[in-house]
């Protein structure tokens, strides 16, 4: 049997690799998703006071550290049972909502935007953020560097800090704006709506225009038909901040709705010895296996699948697009992979578009922006919507707000099951007998992942075996004298 390795697999948070298995006949026998690190949050973090996780889990990941941040202090309050001041729980999701412009701006143009712009199977050293200036223009550039400037400011303001931010904290948030402050966001805010207009203007000429890159995007090598999860409002509309759990079935019909603080009542996890990320699943279908279809208990919880478990959008530019994106995708519920780059940009504006609501509402440079828990810790959950999927922080304390006992259910772990299939149906559709193996090729297979915007550093939970180990003595020029492996 033929083995081809993916090592590493790119444009992603952490590290991870793909093999591929070639039976006699040269067609794919199977296909394993590897993610070779583990983090251990969840056991270190037993023992420190409960107050202390909302700096401390933000170091999971430097990429999407605010998801934390938030799901975190929102468990914090549930431990404390308080209910935050409106202006502190507007202070929080106006970070939150810029938050979403930066990263799903760094995941368009510099992570999975350079499949598109500069093509699946351009030459490797073009396929990065470089290529896409060298293609769209260096205005491009500059505008996506002052985007981020900005965003960062905005973070520093809010957070503390452009990264990890250190603010919210049991019963609300450290720091309020002041007028100044929120004038200078104010002003942000519009540069990030048109930012937004401007981003989905190059999709349409550069993607959809292109058709086949909409053929691709349809194609059946990359789509699977799962279960849609995603947090929406009263309204069933898209809501990162609060809200709740809604899931819906392959046909679009709504399947469940639940409050984060019951998630283990709908959801299941199931773990393999080949990784250290688990798999969740929807409990009242079961695991069926890396199967999709209406019996599988296997769903999604991406952009894509917050557009498909919600009703629409709650600010008027993204509805449009909401509009615009399954009328022209032929109606909900859309199980195209690729799709979700599109999605992607749809809340790019939503974020940009609530972030501007939040700035401009009289309560945000409101004075009242903590309550000092008085309530004995215990239990509580919190959740939020990550860029890359539904965020669960489970806290257990004793009575001194010690904690006992964490659970974390990330973004990527949400998907991992559907990322493992969705990288199989791949490489069986893209590798054949006869067909030549090329870079390209292969890219297309990352493809299938990369839409995902997997960030694996905070999603290995699981250790259900030796961890791997390599041990390499050198000699002081630095010539490898010895090696010891255990795989």
């Amino acid at each position: 049997m033929k083995k081809i390795s993916i090592d590493p697999i790119t444009r992603l948070e952490g590290h991870g690799k793909i093999d591929i298995f070639l039976d006699e006949q040269g067609e794919v026998a199977n296909c394993y998703f590897l993610v070779p690190e583990l983090r251990g949050f969840e056991k270190f973090c037993e023992g420190r006071p409960v107050e202390e996780l909302p700096r401390i889990l933000t170091r999971i990941c430097g990429v999407c550290p605010e998801a934390h941040h938030m799901a975190s202090a929102k468990a914090c309050d549930a431990v404390y049972h308080v209910q935050i001041p409106p202006t502190a729980k507007k202070l929080r999701e106006l970070l939150y909502a810029v938050f979403y412009v930066a990263d799903h701006t760094v995941h368009f143009y510099a992570l999975g935007g350079p499949d598109f712009v500069v093509g699946p199977e351009a030459p490797a050293a073009e396929r990065n953020i470089l290529g896409v200036i060298r293609k769209v223009g260096l205005d491009v550039g500059k505008k996506v560097i002052h985007l981020r400037s900005m965003a960062h400011e905005i973070l520093t303001i809010l957070g503390g800090k452009a990264i990890h931010p250190v603010t919210s904290l049991p019963g609300g948030v450290s720091k309020g704006i002041n007028e100044e402050e929120r004038a200078k966001i104010e002003g942000y805010a519009k540069e990030m709506v048109e930012f937004a207009k401007f981003t989905l203007k190059i999709f349409e000429d550069v993607v959809l225009a292109n058709k086949a890159y909409v053929d691709l995007i349809l194609g059946n090598t990359y789509t699977h038909k799962t279960y849609s999860m995603g947090t929406v409002d009263e309204k069933n509309r898209v809501n990162f901040y609060e809200g709740k759990i809604r899931v819906i079935d392959t046909l679009g019909k709504e399947f469940i709705k639940f409050d984060a603080q019951d998630y283990q009542q709908v959801l299941a996890e199931h773990v393999e010895s080949w990784t250290y990320l688990k798999f969740p699943y929807l409990k009242k279908l079961g695991w069926k296996g890396f199967v999709d279809g209406q019996d599988s208990g296997v769903y999604r919880a991406t952009p894509l699948s917050r557009l498909n478990a919600a009703d629409g959008m709650a600010t008027p530019l993204a509805q449009a697009e909401y509009e615009r994106f399954y009328k022209t995708l032929g109606g909900k519920p859309v199980h195209a992979t690729l799709a979700t780059h599109w999605a992607r940009v749809i809340e790019l504006m939503y974020a940009a578009e609530r972030a501007l609501e939040l700035v401009v509402d009289p309560q945000i440079t409101g004075r009242e922006i903590r309550v000092i828990p008085t309530a004995t810790p215990d239990e509580g959950v919190g959740c939020v919507e990550a860029p890359r999927g539904t965020l669960y922080h489970h806290y257990i304390t004793d009575e001194k707000g010690i904690v006992q006992k964490v659970n974390l259910i990330v973004g990527t772990t949400n998907n991992h099951a559907a990322i493992s299939m969705s990288i199989k149906k791949a490489a069986q559709g893209l590798i054949k007998r006869g067909v030549q193996i090329t870079e390209g090729v292969l890219n297309k297979i990352e493809m299938a992942f990369r839409a995902y915007d997997p960030c694996f550093a905070c999603a290995t939970h699981s250790l259900p075996g030796e961890m791997p180990l390599e041990v390499r003595i050198l000699s002081p020029d630095g010539e490898v004298l010895d090696k010891v492996e255990r795989f």
